[in-house]
């Protein structure tokens, strides 16, 4: 049984302080649209059904968090870019960028005023009406580099890296700048934290890393923390050999995927609360209930007293129920575990 509200767990938890158990922060997004019955285009498009949908799933599995976490693309369709929605499958957009000369035309846009990032705001201040002071609520934007992605492509945007750093580095500076903006405004509307997708830093090299993505997400970051809310580092894939120049982004929680060492990662990014790293796929899709609590345990003995236990990213749709409830009952039965 849970003696703690989720956000006083959370709280104390990134403090090092007693807790209850271990908090568990799974993304749940096209298995939440399901668990309501609906897609994950209607999920994405339509605030009421997202808030829904994270509220129904957090209760049932025990979450540690709500979240208007969806789809990468909210902010490029804010930008201009053409977004299409897969009746069950993950937003996309269209490249925006075809040369770097449109850069300074890109608008500076109001949040409020762009409807699919007006939306997100809606679900964060329905959340904060409905279960604020509970919950901690997370709101989400795209790191700059991976912002830069959508609009000029991955491929164009990996291949820049080397040969228009110059460039690239003023498309990141108008990304980060809208970013920051749409930050504090979810802020506003009711998130205590921000999680920050930059999945696309997983291909880049340390190098690359350190000169095109680091000196952003250090500068959200610290917008963020201003403001009063936490951050939440998410970047998926193997970030093994970043994990010393993620360890220097001040983040409040670093997200670690399944084949990232989870005990390299405690001990590497000392200064923030490592998430994960439970495999999405071979653990929680296909293992059991006894493969689940196998990974929760070795993720305990490896943590330390301000660690997360959840899944390194999303769990799939299709997921049995008793192996997300499963991860859950074992974080009861590592009451106090670290």
């Amino acid at each position: 049984m849970d003696n703690m509200s989720p956000y006083t767990r959370t709280m104390r938890r990134l403090k090092g302080e007693d807790i209850d158990r271990a908090p568990n922060q799974n993304i749940l997004m096209g298995y939440a649209a399901h668990y309501i019955g609906a897609t994950y285009s209607q999920y994405a498009q339509d605030f009421k059904l997202l808030v829904e949908a994270s509220l129904a799933t957090s209760e049932a599995f025990h979450l540690d968090w709500v979240s208007v976490i969806s789809d990468p693309v909210r902010e490029a369709s804010a930008f201009g870019a053409t977004v299409h929605f897969p009746e069950d499958a993950v937003p996309y957009c269209d490249p925006l960028i075809t040369d770097y000369a449109q850069v300074k035309d890109l608008p500076m846009w109001d949040p409020w005023q762009k409807p699919r990032t007006a939306d997100r705001l809606l679900a964060l201040e329905q959340m904060r009406t409905r279960v604020g002071g509970f919950y901690p609520i997370g709101g989400w934007v795209e790191g700059a580099a991976a912002e830069a992605a959508d609009l000029l492509g991955v491929n164009r945007f990996l291949e820049d890296t080397l040969v228009q750093p110059e460039q690239l580095a003023a498309l990141l500076e108008r990304c980060n700048a809208q970013a920051i903006r749409f930050a504090l405004a979810q802020l506003q509307a009711g998130a205590d934290l921000i999680g920050i997708g930059d999945a696309v830093c997983s291909l880049l090299s340390p190098k690359a890393y350190e000169a095109l993505a680091l000196p952003y997400e250090r500068a959200l970051i610290e917008a963020i923390h201003r403001a009063g809310g936490l951050v939440k580092l998410h970047i998926c894939g193997n970030t093994k050999r970043l994990l010393p120049l993620l360890a220097m982004t001040q983040t409040d929680i670093i997200d670690v995927d399944w084949m990232v060492d989870y005990a390299l990662a405690v001990r590497t990014c000392q200064g923030a609360a490592v998430n994960g790293n439970i495999d999405p796929v071979s653990v929680f899709l296909q293992g059991t209930p006894e493969s689940v609590a196998e990974r929760v345990q070795a993720c305990s003995q490896a943590g330390n007293e301000r660690s997360f236990i959840s899944a390194g990213c999303e769990i799939p749709v299709g997921t049995p129920k008793q192996n997300i409830l499963a991860h859950y009952e074992a974080l009861c039965r590592l009451s106090n575990a670290v």
